[in-house]
């Protein structure tokens, strides 16, 4: 299997796996969740309806890392003639792989989001939470709503991307320095545990830092499924809000706390997430290359 379609196999596993809790963390930051799931905060961390939403996960996560891949490598070709030092080279076209593959995402993420506040499941009404969700928005002028918090969605992954990937290059070398003893050969087991350890530690910090700008845009995504105004979202009369309007709302109602609501669900996911698909990744790549007979190289960077 080609190394591109067993990331993309391995993303999607591994958004299986972790959805119910990316479903708890959207519903705690969400602004309605007292007034949809009760007067008790931690009825929202009730186990129902976990997977609500996971249609447009499964439609969406593979074209999105399929395009993110073949964006990375044009890019990467293209970036790589000019002078610059290989770091920038890489760096750069992920950054440009990245806006690409937001452009698959985000209607994704908003339609999901949306799902996973809906009080009634497919159970009782019938139909699956994305196709309810995609009614709701449809209501609501869903062409133009699917993009809400696109921008949100950019500056959360990308800052997220710069501090993930050194962090986890850092410990995963600092890891093998003090196992590897000699000339001793990488075993594929051990490459994927200190992979996935390395990426896991990474992304659990990443993604308490990114944490603000991952409320502002599950904020701004919930408010496209909402024709009037909802009390605290935005002020927007239309259901709409920029990033900007959101961000002084969140600080108007919670004060710095709110940027933090859902960071450590987001925290424990990411951690969980990125050690399955980096570990995964980095495991597949020793194996493939030695069914094809290459070197084993010294260095198996994931991108």
């Amino acid at each position: 299997m080609d190394i591109y379609a067993a990331g993309a196999v391995a993303a999607f596993t591994v958004d299986v796996i972790i959805y119910p809790l990316d479903t708890l963390k959207t519903r705690y930051q969400s602004q309605d969740y007292l007034s949809i799931y009760g007067t008790s905060g931690r009825k929202a961390l009730a186990p129902r309806g976990l997977y609500q939403g996971i249609g447009s996960v499964v439609l969406a996560t593979l074209p999105a890392a399929g395009l993110f891949f073949s964006t990375y490598e044009k890019a990467k070709t293209t970036i790589g003639a000019l002078p610059l030092h290989q770091s920038l080279v890489h760096s750069s076209a992920s950054a440009i792989a990245e806006l690409a593959s937001c452009l698959v995402l985000a209607p994704a993420e908003v339609i999901k989001q949306n799902a996973q506040m809906l009080r009634e499941g497919p159970a009782k009404s019938g139909v699956s939470t994305s196709l309810q969700a995609w009614r709701q928005l449809a209501a609501n002028d869903a062409p133009r709503r699917l993009f809400t918090g696109y921008t949100a969605l950019v500056a959360r992954n990308l800052p997220f991307t710069a501090l993930q990937f050194p962090i986890f290059e850092y410990l995963r070398s600092w890891a093998w320095e003090r196992r590897q003893q000699g000339s001793r050969e990488k075993g594929v087991w051990e490459t994927g545990l200190i992979a996935g350890a390395s990426a896991g530690s990474a992304g659990a910090v990443a993604a308490w830092v990114t944490t603000p700008s991952d409320v502002v845009k599950t904020r701004m995504m919930l408010m496209a499924g909402r024709p009037g105004r909802r009390s605290g979202e935005g002020g927007a009369e239309d259901g709409k809000g920029s990033s900007w309007t959101v961000t002084r709302q969140i600080y108007r109602e919670r004060g710095l706390a709110g940027f933090f609501r859902g960071a450590l669900f987001r925290s424990g996911w990411t951690a969980l997430g990125s050690c399955l698909y980096l570990g995964t990744y980095d495991g597949a790549k020793l194996w493939l290359r030695r069914r094809r007979g290459d070197a084993d190289g010294d260095d198996l960077t994931v991108l």
